[in-house]
């Protein structure tokens, strides 16, 4: 049987030791600030920017939200970053995705300083970490980073093999597997025989959002499986990527959905904003 990577656990070790940092900072006079903007009412988006709330008052971070109409134009949502840019108090800046149809995220994004772009989607930031620089990382690749280092994981030499090609986890995730020395492999909706790939990987990473897609029979015994997927599945149930309760028994190691990836993400974006609040005061700065 698999040892399980308790990612809630480990989020909630990082957030005491913000918190404790952040008291650090206020005692500095600097006040760590994030500002997050959400367009349109989606319910999934609303929970997630909850959880975001939440986290924030239980470290000491100071939080503003604004809520935007899905009507609004492409101008007047860049020029509400461009305001929060300018606004020194802000530390963070946090876009919720996904944005309504009629708007262009990336053209969002761009608009966001690379200094307070804690969820390391700008294209500043993507760069930075494609060459190595010090940069905000993607939280999820972030968090995921986190876990094998608490676990001591290593990567050197391995077969790392992630399902899923998106700009939010599998491309900057497998630059920082690079960064570990790693061999990575990208698959997704495209590749053919996916299980001749999967079967090899030392270090299995499914992010696709399909519910219990990972079988036992696509993974090697021994691996080390990360799930990060959120479904829900025919029941209504909170399930991932893979099939935990199959692959469990022949893993090393396994996340568990709930209570394993997610945890970490918003663990990760809160330790970004406390980056971003010592690096624009000069504490620490290596920007």
């Amino acid at each position: 049987m698999a040892i399980i990577i308790e990612g809630k656990t480990l989020a909630k070790k990082i957030r005491e030791e913000l918190k404790t940092e952040c008291e650090q900072l206020k005692k500095l006079g600097i006040k760590p600030r994030l500002a997050v903007i959400m367009v349109g009412d989606n319910p999934a988006s609303k929970v997630y920017v909850k959880s975001k709330n939440k986290a924030c008052n239980e470290i000491g971070i100071d939080y503003e939200e604004h809520l935007l109409e899905d009507t609004i134009t492409q101008e007047k949502l860049n020029n509400l970053i461009k305001e929060l840019n300018d606004k020194k108090e802000v530390n963070g800046i946090l876009l919720q995705s996904p944005l309504p149809k009629n708007l262009d995220i990336n053209q969002a994004f761009k608009a966001i300083s690379y200094i307070k772009d804690v969820d390391g989607f700008t294209p500043t930031s993507v760069g930075k970490l494609v060459m190595g620089g010090d940069t905000f990382i993607s939280c999820t690749p972030y968090g995921v980073m986190k876990m094998f280092e608490e676990y001591k994981i290593d990567l050197t030499g391995k077969n790392v093999v992630i399902i899923g090609r998106s700009n939010i986890v599998g491309k900057p995730l497998s630059q920082c597997c690079l960064a570990k020395n790693a061999t990575v492999t990208i698959c997704h909706s495209k590749t053919n025989d996916l299980k001749e790939h999967t079967k090899r990987a030392d270090i299995l990473i499914a992010a696709i959002g399909k519910a219990n897609f990972v079988t036992k029979d696509m993974v090697k015994e021994g691996a080390v499986v990360i799930d990060v997927g959120i479904n829900r599945n025919e029941e209504g149930k909170l399930v991932g990527d893979v099939d935990f309760n199959e692959v469990e028994k022949i893993a090393s190691y396994i996340t568990p959905v709930p209570g394993g990836v997610g945890p970490m993400t918003i663990a990760m974006l809160m330790n970004n904003v406390i980056k971003a609040a010592k690096e624009q005061n000069n504490e620490n700065s290596t920007f």
